[in-house]
């Protein structure tokens, strides 16, 4: 055997054992259901992804988007919960469920929601904008139900943060990872690498951009909550919003299950979304 048919195969070995980033299926918005899962514990991150989802949702592109969101799908980090309940029901209407009031309820009721998709043939996307207990728990239930489902086909979860990982469990984060088609994409905090970069301290103005007025009253309520809670009580501060910027960088993992590429930054996101 020569060196170049050694190199071949040692190259067909790595390509094979490589889990790409890039999904392999793609978001059915005629059937499919997108779960955004926000921890909201203690990172004040997820207030303001929760205005940029609405604002996506919301503009006539992804208007049709099957989903639900799911606030304090936390792990196992210590520190105190960020309220978003206000902002959720301006944002969604009732179409959200809180598993910190009650996580076992929260459950059943997303259960419900997700049983009826997958009976009718479509997949469950989940943008993971915080921990994968939940999503663990979630997806233990629905096996119990559905003990012949392929879970690795028909269940989808995206993470974008390593510390995310971190405060999971172990168990939960190796279940889903089993149990899933579990995708890690790069860090949406970051731009340049892969994944849009939605952390920006120095960006304000959102104002300038935004006229519909629901959306207005959404961000300033998102932003208001933000500062509230941002360090307080040994919350984590984030510095992006301490300096008046604004941080959604969860809103990465749904870019990925949507297939948005045309959006790198902050900037860039409200150029094609504000309305």
């Amino acid at each position: 055997m020569n060196y170049k048919k050694i190199i071949y195969i040692g190259l067909a070995i790595i390509f094979m054992n490589f889990k790409s980033p890039i999904k392999k299926q793609k978001f059915n918005i005629k059937k499919d259901l997108l779960l955004v899962q926000f921890d909201c514990k203690t990172d004040v991150d997820d207030i303001h992804t929760i205005a940029a989802m609405a604002t996506l949702i919301t503009h006539k592109k992804y208007s049709k988007i099957n989903y639900h969101a799911v606030t304090g799908t936390y792990g196992v980090q210590k520190g105190l919960y960020v309220h978003p309940n206000d902002l959720l029901q301006l944002s969604f209407g009732n179409n959200w469920t809180d598993a910190h009031k009650n996580f076992d309820n929260a459950i059943k009721k997303v259960k419900k929601t997700v049983l009826k998709t997958l009976k009718n043939n479509g997949d469950i996307w989940i943008a993971e904008a915080g921990q994968s207990d939940f999503s663990s728990a979630l997806i233990k239930s629905i096996q119990h139900d559905l003990p012949n489902l392929n879970v690795n086909k028909h269940i989808h979860i995206v993470q974008h943060s390593n510390w995310n990982e971190k405060s999971t469990s172990k168990e939960s984060l190796q279940f889903v990872k089993e149990n899933s088609d579990y995708v890690k994409i790069p860090d949406g905090n970051d731009v340049g690498n892969g994944s849009p970069g939605f952390r920006d301290a120095t960006y304000t103005s959102w104002q300038d951009k935004i006229i519909n007025t629901k959306l207005t009253n959404i961000w300033q309520l998102a932003i208001n909550i933000a500062n509230k809670y941002n360090g307080k009580n040994g919350r984590y501060n984030n510095k992006a919003v301490a300096a008046g910027g604004l941080d959604f960088s969860d809103l990465s993992e749904v870019c990925c299950i949507l297939g948005i590429k045309n959006i790198k930054d902050t900037s860039a996101f409200f150029n094609a979304y504000a309305h």
